[in-house]
């Protein structure tokens, strides 16, 4: 028997971070920002088969400042580097990011001078999503997993603190082109602990390719 039990009718006992998560789940606004193959799945979650509107996420914002989710669809050059921070910095806080594929995560097949090895040494991760592309349902699955996160989120300077810091751990941690040795065999061996990664469909060890937390 819980004291709601006991209360008069009408009363509910909560906390203001968890309502204030609960409300900041539900009205997650993605921007509507591509970069490769991984976008044409992006884009079929908002069609009728998928109903991301279930979430109140149907409103993919034109620009960042009306947008609190960014989804990273597809792989990064180093050129369009600086355009996806200046986006990500131009969204206000509280803000969330998706990497989704494996070129987003780990660079992928993209193993070169070209691509930016992960983008998570250029802004914090939250979620890792897997998959070559990765499908439909798959990203549904990280963006219930992002929920989750943000309805036990903290408010204030504890959040502002632990984004920071996560933050200033992605941008030190030593590319997956540079890594050797052991280090470079462990890349695609992080726990689930380590990396906040969507379950589904998760076959692939290069899916993610680094072994330092990006996670706010």
């Amino acid at each position: 028997m819980g004291v709601e039990e006991k209360l008069p009718a009408g009363f509910l006992l909560t906390t203001v971070e968890q309502v204030a998560g609960y409300m900041r789940k539900s009205s997650v606004w993605p921007a509507t920002f591509g970069l490769a193959c991984c976008a044409i799945e992006m884009m079929a979650v908002g069609t009728p088969d998928y109903d991301i509107a279930r979430f109140g996420m149907e409103r993919f914002s034109a620009t960042p400042r009306q947008a609190d989710l960014m989804i990273v669809a597809g792989r990064v050059s180093q050129k369009m580097a600086p355009v996806v921070r200046q986006v990500y910095d131009q969204m206000p806080e509280p803000k969330w990011v998706i990497s989704m594929g494996v070129c987003a995560s780990s660079g992928g097949m993209f193993n070169n001078y070209a691509i930016v090895q992960g983008v998570d040494h250029i802004i914090p991760v939250d979620v890792y999503l897997p998959g070559c592309p990765p499908r439909p349902q798959m990203l549904l699955n990280a963006i219930l997993t992002l929920h989750e996160q943000i309805q036990s989120s903290k408010l204030g300077v504890n959040r502002v603190a632990a984004a920071r810091a996560a933050e200033e751990a992605a941008l030190r941690a030593t590319p997956t082109h540079e890594m050797t040795g052991l280090l470079a065999a462990g890349a695609g061996s992080a726990s689930p602990n380590q990396l906040p990664i969507a379950p589904i469909g998760h076959t692939h060890d290069h899916s993610h390719g680094h072994t330092h937390g990006g996670a706010a």
